[in-house]
């Protein structure tokens, strides 16, 4: 059941528990909506991570003596080309 106060429509409450909260179908329903959308962009975001290879990394680290964060990043910006991150580590 739907009450309106201010022209606005008060959620329907799914259940309400002996401490005072509830949950209410308006509020779960926007918080799952918020959930697909980053999962949504995620993966995009794990398409540039998969373009690193380990074997990448490791011989960044260990030729140049960097930190693996730093090797991880210029890998990333270079798109996962390990002679455009070498380039841009030695130039820089």
């Amino acid at each position: 059941m739907n009450v309106v106060r201010n022209g606005r429509g008060e959620s329907e409450v799914l259940a309400t528990f002996s401490d005072g909260y509830q949950y209410s179908k308006t509020k779960l329903e926007e918080s799952l909506q918020k959930v697909a959308a980053l999962r949504q962009a995620k993966p995009a975001k794990d398409a540039a991570a998969s373009t690193v290879k380990r074997e990448d990394v490791d011989l960044i680290v260990n030729e140049l003596g960097i930190p693996r964060t730093n090797a991880e990043k210029a890998l990333l910006e270079s798109g996962g080309d390990l002679e455009k991150a070498l380039r841009a580590l030695v130039m820089s």
